[in-house]
């Protein structure tokens, strides 16, 4: 059985701003499924989390959903602490059998932090301000590096670099959902 493949997810923090982006492809095989996916969202209402949480999912769409409501339920029960309840989150996912078998990478941020929570129990903050998951994460990720010292806005920084991503990977298209959080701390 072919696997169902496809997404790019790039975050990018500079400048108090965070900014997540991420592409619309979904593939099957050399099949695209769908061109215009969203995989990029707020997490809570408007008004929660301290103004707001946005993440970004590569991997399953259903198992995506699970943990973006588990993650929302962990900023409920830690009053919008996105690194507490990130650590939750993993916690759980690493050690619930129902949860261990979800297959997606996850990338959120806030106004202070930008974190990847992968199945292993990994909640990893970029060092660098630049973080990206998916089939063409390394292209995305490379290019906002690239770009990263020469262009001052991160939507900018983001977008540019994930048209890049789209020309290079067959499973990333430039149809873009992108989220900004104002306020960030600086990378």
């Amino acid at each position: 059985m072919e696997s169902w493949h496809g997404t790019t997810i790039l975050a990018v923090r500079k400048n108090g701003k965070a900014v997540i982006a991420g592409d619309g492809q979904v593939s099957l095989g050399q099949t695209v499924i769908k061109p215009n996916a969203r995989k990029v969202r707020r997490l809570g209402a408007e008004d929660s989390f301290g103004g707001g949480v946005v993440g970004g999912f590569a991997g399953a769409t259903a198992d995506a959903f699970t943990l973006f409501e588990r993650l929302e339920r962990k900023l409920e029960q830690h009053h919008g602490q996105l690194m507490r309840a990130a650590v939750e989150l993993a916690k759980d996912w690493r050690t619930d059998k129902y949860l261990r078998n979800l297959e997606a990478m996850m990338i959120v941020a806030d106004k202070e932090v930008t974190l990847v929570l992968t199945g292993n129990g990994d909640v990893l903050e970029p060092g660098s301000g630049v973080a990206a998951i998916g089939s063409g994460g390394n292209f995305a990720l490379a290019a906002a590096s690239a770009l990263y010292d020469y262009e001052e806005d991160p939507e900018t920084i983001a977008r540019k670099a994930m048209a890049i991503a789209a020309e290079i990977c067959v499973y990333t298209n430039g149809n873009l959902t992108v989220e900004t959080i104002d306020g960030a701390g600086a990378a």
